[in-house]
């Protein structure tokens, strides 16, 4: 599947997991969800039904940035972050806390400098080595691969566990800026965002919105 937007690919899997979605006692769920998002810095989620909040997306974003697992603050402005911290108020699913981890990012942008054809810029989130931390927090992200393209920079993002509703809209947000922060930094374009879901899905509090 192709789409031109976020907003585009969001409304389509909206009507298909009502359609289509295996539905059990929490969650409607289409498996193997994948597509690709031609133009991924038209990120907004526009369609009325869903009232997306563009400020929390940004503020999640900036708070990835710091590579700061203390999720205290961002609790403030999204209460469901309460649910997964630890005794310490830290978090394990802070994007930019795990990309920061070994210097991951930055060993991706140096290999994409060294050879635009390398196959290695892979910063990885999930972790199953480390299953044992993931008692109130698991990432839903596997990986996130970039690969340059006819001189653009391509992003294939892996996720095992993806909410429609709050975690596709404001994932795609952050990835797409760390789309185009990496793209930036190497001094390229944007190229498509290809994003896989194993499981996307709607909690039932959500279906049938329209």
């Amino acid at each position: 599947m192709r789409f031109d937007n976020a907003n585009k690919a969001f409304e389509f899997y909206y009507d298909m997991i009502q359609k289509h979605g295996y539905l059990n006692s929490t969650t409607s769920t289409y498996f193997n969800a994948g597509f690709y998002i031609k133009n991924p810095l038209d990120n907004e989620i526009t369609c009325d039904f869903r009232k997306w909040n563009k400020d929390y997306a940004e503020a999640e974003w900036k708070w990835y940035l710091s590579g700061d697992p203390d999720a205290t603050e961002i609790a403030k402005r999204a209460p469901i972050w309460k649910n997964h911290m630890d005794e310490n108020g830290m978090v394990r699913s802070n994007y930019g806390w795990q990309w920061l981890r070994k210097n991951q990012l930055q060993q991706v942008i140096n290999k994409l400098i060294e050879d635009k054809n390398t196959r290695q810029a892979v910063v990885t989130i999930y972790d199953g080595k480390e299953i044992g931390w993931y008692q109130k927090d698991t990432p839903c992200t596997l990986s996130v691969h970039f690969q340059i393209i006819n001189d653009e920079l391509c992003m294939t993002v892996n996720m095992r566990s993806n909410d429609l509703w709050y975690g596709f809209c404001n994932d795609q947000y952050c990835f797409s800026k760390l789309q185009e922060m990496v793209a930036a930094k190497l001094k390229i374009k944007v190229g498509w965002y290809y994003h896989f879901a194993s499981n996307l899905h709607l909690y039932n509090d959500f279906l049938y919105k329209k």
